[in-house]
């Protein structure tokens, strides 16, 4: 009877103690009692890292309303741009949160749920210069300072469609602007959504007069495999999207500094 007590303890034990990707996604979770996400906490109005360490943003609030929904604690993991596939991959988190594109070498790892924001590359520059990088081929020549966030889509972007251009890449994603206002750059190129923010946060800086978008990309919520999590994850985002909550918080976070 003693030896069976202590299997049943030993099992107990080695449960507590096994990573989610030994059993489903959405059992670990329950089992842990906690919810991990993703985010870089470093592109408003969707993820900020605050000095204190705290979180803001549009997609910190859904965070904390999909915890709440699952019933369980919730775990922000810090994760950049240049390393999220890596760490998606070795499972630091169960979902990545914070204005993740839809990538082809994301979506063969994991699973996107609905699209969230649909937006597209435009540029960003001083003011003066609206009228003039209102093309790719326009910011592709030699003498042109582009400067761009490293990792993920925004470097791979620049790197391909502005050869001729002088390319630096500022390790630092939120104090980007900072260079072109500082006259060490004269252009970035991100999302429009991005861009929309800067230009609010900073008067010196304009969206450029594009007659359109560079791209098209959709913002989704990128998931660990596991049917079960993800079907959770799905109804619950499809209400916050048909009730209107998910475009009032994504309006609130604009208007945020």
């Amino acid at each position: 009877m003693r030896h069976h007590r202590w299997a049943l303890i030993t099992v107990a034990l080695l449960a507590v103690a096994l990573p989610a990707s030994a059993g489903t996604v959405f059992d670990a979770i329950h089992l842990s009692g906690t919810l991990r996400v993703g985010t870089t906490g470093d592109y408003k109005p969707f993820t900020f890292r605050n000095s204190d360490g705290s979180y803001q943003g549009a997609d910190i609030v859904m965070a904390q309303r999909l915890a709440a929904e699952l019933g369980v604690r919730l775990v922000f993991v810090p994760t950049q741009w240049s390393r999220m596939t890596d760490d998606f991959a070795a499972n630091k988190f169960d979902i990545a949160m914070g204005g993740v594109t839809i990538l082809p070498d994301r979506a063969a790892r994991g699973d996107f749920t609905a699209a969230t924001y649909v937006d597209g590359k435009r540029p960003v520059a001083r003011c003066a210069d609206r009228d003039r990088f209102v093309t790719i081929a326009a910011i592709n020549q030699p003498g042109v300072r582009v400067v761009v966030n490293p990792g993920a889509s925004n470097e791979a972007f620049a790197r391909a469609n502005f050869p001729l251009a002088e390319l630096t890449v500022h390790a630092d994603n939120p104090t980007v602007p900072d260079e072109i206002i500082a006259g060490r750059a004269d252009v970035f190129v991100t999302d429009g959504i991005e861009v929309e923010h800067i230009a609010l946060l900073h008067k010196e800086l304009c969206p450029t007069a594009v007659p359109a978008l560079f791209t098209r990309l959709e913002k989704a919520y990128w998931m660990q495999r596991d049917p079960a999590f993800n079907q959770a994850v799905d109804t619950w985002l499809d209400g916050q999207l048909k009730s209107g909550a998910w475009h009032q918080t994504l309006e609130a976070a604009l208007a945020s500094p």
